[in-house]
């Protein structure tokens, strides 16, 4: 059994998939792993640290992918490559089916199996192969470091003889994972912090940051069974906007984090509330790639309206390559872990498991 990556179209996506630390594991299990050459050079991994422990190195994208049983990427290949693959592979990411559902067809019809990682169910066993979650976690630190970089004040409160510079005041919208992230990075960077949510489940979790959780009056749980946020009512966003509204007179950044999986981000922060904001406030949108939750929002550039920075990335986790990379290879060894039979040596596919049963895509 051999399990195959190749690099990424490195102008969008620096991240990789297997790095060494998890080519022994690999390993362990008795899979062969073949990487293309120069497969980590960007993040100063050298293919001799990958030929060391014993991985083939091939300077052929078609030949690492034709020789791999598994091929393990970030996200779906090029028409190109994923063309080329032979029945019987499997071939395991983030294939973001809503974007990509023509295309995944063709493949499964060619009775390749395809698993796509951002389907996981939120139990208890799947946790350590979550990608969302691991890779939401430093998504919503470096947009705090990012935004505060931005942002032309201190942010602890200083008392100094020639006076007291007050503290910034962050407002997180969304509180999931990037969301609690992003209000625990921004408290231990001396912030005043609020944060707001449609689930009422994060209302403690927030308080427990030391975050102040906004209410809006009469809320109703907007929370799906597997744990995900989803679409508010009419009357839920009325209140929730005029909430907001009075809120971001006093606000000096905020990080937005609403997403409601397979659909266009939420609009939250409107034209009107941007207008009544601070000059020298900072909105870092983490929601930009999938529409952004303000109405200003564009991918990869710093807007500026009223004196108000809006700023949004493709891809935030280009600048954490190294750390993203190794938890998504760690929570990819896990479901690999999982999926694979360790004495026929082969992949089982048990539908009977929840885990593999939501991620397979048929």
């Amino acid at each position: 059994m051999r399990i195959g990556s190749i690099l990424e179209n490195q102008n969008i996506e620096k991240r990789i998939t297997i790095t060494p630390e998890i080519v022994k594991k690999y390993t362990s299990l008795g899979i062969e792993v073949c990487l293309i050459e120069n497969y980590g050079s960007h993040l100063g991994i050298k293919d001799e640290q990958y030929k060391d422990i014993g991985v083939k190195i091939l300077n052929d994208e078609n030949e690492v992918l034709n020789s791999s049983d598994i091929i393990v990427q970030l996200g779906i290949l090029s028409d190109d490559k994923i063309f080329k693959m032979n029945e019987n592979q499997t071939f395991i990411g983030v294939l973001n089916p809503y974007n990509n559902k023509a295309k995944l067809e063709k493949l499964a019809e060619k009775k390749i199996n395809l698993f796509s990682l951002e389907l996981l169910p939120r139990i208890t066993r799947a946790q350590s192969m979550d990608i969302l979650s691991s890779q939401a976690n430093l998504a919503g630190y470096k947009a705090v470091i990012e935004s505060f970089a931005s942002f032309e004040k201190a942010i602890p409160m200083m008392m100094t003889a020639a006076g007291t510079v007050p503290a910034a005041k962050v407002l997180v919208v969304g509180a999931g994972v990037a969301g609690l992230q992003a209000i625990a990075t921004a408290k231990r960077m001396g912030a005043i912090v609020f944060a707001t949510d449609v689930r009422m489940a994060s209302k403690e979790q927030v308080e427990s940051l030391g975050g102040k959780f906004l209410t809006v009056e009469g809320s109703e749980n907007l929370e799906t069974e597997g744990g995900y946020a989803k679409e508010a009512s009419d009357d839920f966003k009325k209140k929730q906007e005029e909430l907001l509204s009075e809120t971001l007179k006093k606000i000096d950044i905020v990080i937005c984090t609403a997403l409601i999986p397979g659909k266009k981000a939420p609009l939250i922060i409107k034209d009107n509330m941007i207008k009544n904001m601070q000059a020298g406030s900072v909105i870092y949108d983490l929601a930009a790639i999938q529409g952004g939750n303000t109405s200003f929002t564009e991918v990869d550039k710093i807007i500026d309206k009223n004196g108000v920075k809006i700023m949004g990335e493709s891809n935030i986790l280009n600048k954490l390559p190294i750390s993203s990379s190794n938890l998504y290879a760690k929570n990819m060894f896990n479901f690999i872990d999982n999926l694979f039979d360790k004495d026929s040596k082969k992949i089982n596919i048990n539908l009977e498991d929840e885990i593999i049963e939501k991620t397979l895509i048929k």
